[in-house]
């Protein structure tokens, strides 16, 4: 069975975070990066490959795949990653100032905060993850694979040179079905920066698709039992969905179909006809698909590898989707009704709630537990709960754990009633209160019993649902 150890969960802060302050604090700045070997993108620089949600990085307006020229002045180039960490953490300073280069703007510099909290503090964010087994409907984290083949030009050109794109000529006699493919495009990659230009764009684009039955299909293989379902995530719906591609280390023979699409990104303006970039899609299926369908949902999965690509063939995506309650309070790991840290501004803090005030009770669910005792009831829970869930809807999550299943619709009182027995972890179903089948009231207003020295007070705190989406390439 996946591992639900509490505990370890301290180990999800680990985006660009620093120990401070003898090791006492931990203190992040909310963005990963990695130093680039692209002879196209940012060439012995770091690039960023993912952004913090709610982070001090995403309010600067650091973007994924932003290359950082320098840091507070100093020129990275040549650096060791150890250099660059010390200048990412000055321990004098809690602002540094990075000046980055991206498809529409070069020498931007951005303002962004450290933000700190004890070594042993785990946050509402980091919660949610740990209890998602409670709500799979709006916390989980998913992987999937798609058979691209991506190719560079050999030439070691830097790709922010070109700024602007047009399309090919189009075909014609598929004049609806290209248009929708070109815009699919376009939006894909005006959200990375470039600007559309129909005249004299510095990249042309254009694209082929073939979709027809598979002359080698040999007919279905009664032996497979119980095939897993294939999923990938939909940016247009902002969901995972369904997909009737077979893994893509079947056999050609197993299909029933075949469907290929591609799209070229090519030079006009240094080398006309130079191509700078490519994305080939070559997809086995068990039953008929549009190709309109397809470039939905594939070409911003496909142009995540532009102008930083990480793998030439078969790319693996990490879905991180959590919806959850934020009262900004932050929990000792070594004692949870301890309360480690406040964030300022937040609906706990507006509250009057203070570090080192205990927490005796949320909403008349008990917090007298230690992270052990969580971490045994919620996989006690785990099994027990296996009965409400929808068979239908089962997939395997990012860590390996093939049970995962949605609540049954039909079994939502139910659930609530379980969740409500099992003592030791019920206190962190707030996390989810405004879900049905965690709270049946249809109020997301949540009481906690405070205590701060002999004093002991009831208060009615009234979370903000905040939302968390990330697709990295693993």
């Amino acid at each position: 069975m996946k591992k639900y150890i509490i505990a370890t969960v301290l180990l999800l802060i680990g985006v660009t975070s620093f120990a401070q302050s003898g090791g006492n604090l931990i203190c992040r700045l909310g963005f990963s990066f990695e130093i680039s070997k692209n002879a196209n993108w940012g060439n012995g620089l770091p690039v960023v490959t993912d952004v913090y949600p709610y982070s001090s990085a995403e309010l600067s307006g650091l973007k994924k795949y932003d290359i950082i020229e320098d840091i507070d002045g100093v020129d990275l180039k040549g650096l060791p990653l150890e250099d660059i960490n010390q200048l990412l953490n000055p321990a004098d300073k809690q602002e540094i100032v990075l000046n980055i280069s991206n498809l529409s703007k070069t020498d931007h510099s951005l303002l962004i905060s450290k933000e700190c909290k004890r070594r042993n503090a785990i946050s509402e964010d980091q919660l949610a993850t740990a209890f998602s087994m409670l709500s799979l409907e709006t916390a989980s984290e998913r992987k999937f694979i798609c058979p691209f083949k991506t190719t560079v030009t050999p030439n070691a050109v830097g790709f922010q040179q070109f700024r602007t794109f047009g399309f090919a000529a189009i075909d014609e006699n598929n004049r609806e079905l290209e248009n929708q493919i070109n815009e699919a495009i376009k939006d894909a990659l005006t959200e990375k920066g470039l600007a559309y230009d129909s005249y004299g764009p510095d990249i042309l684009i254009s694209t082929y698709y073939f979709f027809d039955k598979n002359p080698s299909f040999k007919g279905v293989n009664k032996i497979v039992i119980d095939k897993e379902q294939n999923y990938r995530y939909d940016f247009s719906r902002n969901e995972m969905v369904k997909v009737p591609f077979i893994t893509t280390t079947a056999a050609e023979s197993e299909a029933e179909y075949v469907l290929q699409f591609g799209l070229k990104l090519v030079d006009n303006i240094y080398l006309p006809g130079r191509v700078l970039w490519e994305c080939e899609a070559n997809e086995l299926l068990e039953s008929t698909y549009k190709i309109e369908d397809y470039v939905r949902i594939h070409v911003p999965l496909m142009c995540m590898q532009y102008p930083y690509v990480k793998y030439t063939r078969n790319v693996q995506y990490k879905v991180n989707k959590k919806t959850y309650n934020y009262t900004g309070l932050n929990f000792d790991i070594n004692r949870l009704e301890m309360i480690s840290k406040v964030d300022p501004n937040s609906p706990a803090a507006v509250a009057g709630i203070r570090v080192n005030d205990v927490i005796e009770e949320i909403e008349g669910n008990k917090l007298d537990i230690t992270a052990e005792e969580a971490t045994t009831a919620y996989k006690n829970f785990i099994t027990s709960s296996m009965k409400f869930r929808d068979p239908s809807t089962r997939f395997t999550d990012a860590n390996g754990f093939t049970r995962c299943m949605f609540w049954d619709t039909f079994k939502y009182t139910q659930v609530a009633d379980a969740v409500k027995k099992a003592k030791d972890v019920a206190p962190f179903s707030y996390l989810f209160y405004f879900a049905p089948y965690i709270n049946t009231s249809g109020t997301n207003a949540c009481t906690f019993n405070i205590r701060r020295g002999k004093t002991k007070s009831e208060i009615v705190l009234r979370p903000t649902v905040r939302t968390e989406l990330s697709v990295t390439i693993e």
